[in-house]
């Protein structure tokens, strides 16, 4: 969430740095949350000054007694008790209104970035880098133009129908080489980045206050699934877990930046795309997916934003993939990210650009619904840490435009080179 400090020390740059997001709605929240915190503020000087008041009553009282003064001593003590009932309610009310401005301040976007260019929705990000023929139909052959629903049917390596009538529409089933296949891009992730990434397996159900940490929660509520007997949620990615592992923790300085790495299966309900790409692999309910999450001081941040691009681009395009990478604008970024650069592979069975990583920097705006903090090296007080995070490698997209893209005339697929020490010795999918 957005530091309240800053909301009370500079509300008109942070209303113009919110106002690039285009969403009027957010603007009365915030200045909710000014109004809200100015009456809290005043609450609390009176709360304060009754409590002052109270004690000093309390010496007075003990003055009369050793005094001799019995009649006194409790006139002082009837008005401290109904001064107490003042201050209770007060304390009450000002603990409302925390509650309230914490609720508002959960569903404020994360300031977006100066860096990150203006703009209202997809159609305005910016496209920095991009590899391989791209979308010219020219540069495709026949046998390639053939959506990899077809290719994996056809080779029995993908088995939507089976896996549609055990669990309904929207899930997957992978088969001999295909689910060798989805193993082998996990695995080659998490070996790409064992050098400077911890391993981490983490739960992959988690409490309620894990979800709001990273923003999934309030605002993403529809799209995650709930456990309501245990009242736990189903990840929609290791971010989750992985973000609320220094959780309520003072971190030292010299540990940082701190790098995980987790690869797990993620739960989403893709709210509201009925009828939207849901064929084949293009939006699923549970996939597999590594990521990488590092945790940073502030100095730090944009050194490991672009060191985790650089993982996530260097895998893609070892797997001899089109792509491209987009520096999303401030219309196009997500609730919690403050720069977030998008991968995008084209797979031209399906002939679309597909979304396959996005590689973000989310400023304080996390680790303060987390309270994660650390301690400076040689510097006094404690600071909120900047949480970073990106798709090293999720399956289901990267396992479409792989067969699309390696398709052979004879209808095998090629296995991509880096790809070759998790098969056993194959080299091609037939």
């Amino acid at each position: 969430m957005i530091d309240l400090r800053r909301i009370r020390t500079d509300l008109a740059g942070v209303r113009a740095a919110l106002a690039r997001r285009g969403d009027a709605e957010v603007l009365v929240e915030l200045d909710r949350v000014a109004v809200l915190d100015e009456e809290h503020r005043l609450v609390q000087s009176a709360r304060d000054e009754l409590r002052a008041r109270i004690n000093e009553l309390s010496k007075q009282v003990g003055v009369r007694r050793r005094d001799g003064d019995v009649v006194g001593a409790e006139a002082l003590q009837e008005e401290s008790r109904a001064i107490g009932e003042q201050e209770r309610a007060m304390a009450a009310s000002a603990e409302q209104l925390s509650a309230r401005i914490r609720e508002l301040l959960l569903v404020i976007p994360n300031l977006p970035s100066p860096d990150a260019p203006d703009g209202t929705g997809a159609e305005d990000n910016v496209e920095l880098t991009r590899v391989g023929p791209g979308d010219d139909p020219s540069a495709w052959a026949e046998h390639q133009r053939v959506p990899h629903w077809d290719i994996g049917s056809e080779l029995g390596i993908l088995d939507l129908e089976r896996a549609v009538r055990m669990s309904g529409a929207m899930f997957t089933m992978f088969r001999g080489a295909g689910a060798t296949l989805s193993r082998a891009l996990c695995q080659a992730a998490l070996d790409r980045n064992a050098d400077a990434f911890e391993e981490v397996r983490p739960p992959t159900v988690v409490l309620t206050d894990t979800m709001v940490s990273t923003g999934h929660l309030p605002k993403f509520i529809d799209d995650a699934y709930h456990l309501e007997r245990d009242d736990l949620w189903a990840i929609p990615t290791a971010e989750v877990p992985l973000t609320s592992l220094a959780r309520d923790e003072i971190l030292r300085g010299a540990d940082l930046p701190m790098r995980l790495m987790a690869q797990t299966a993620c739960f989403r309900r893709e709210a509201g795309s009925a009828g939207r790409d849901t064929r084949g692999l293009l939006r699923v309910h549970e996939f597999d997916k590594v990521e990488i999450l590092a945790y940073a001081a502030p100095e730090q941040a944009a050194e490991v934003h672009a060191e985790l691009l650089a993982r996530a681009e260097g895998l893609i395009a070892d797997l001899g993939l089109t792509y491209r990478v987009l520096d999303l604008c401030v219309g196009d970024l997500g609730n919690s990210s403050a720069r977030t650069f998008d991968i995008e592979v084209y797979a031209p069975g399906v002939d679309q650009w597909l979304e396959v990583s996005s590689v973000s920097w989310f400023g304080d705006y996390q680790a303060r619904r987390a309270n994660i903090r650390y301690r400076p090296e040689g510097g006094k007080g404690n600071e909120t840490v900047h949480t970073l995070n990106g798709s090293a490698l999720a399956v289901p997209r990267v396992w479409a435009a792989v067969v699309e893209t390696h398709r052979q005339p004879d209808g095998t697929v090629r296995v991509p080179e880096v790809l070759l020490p998790y098969f056993r010795g194959a080299t091609s999918i037939g």
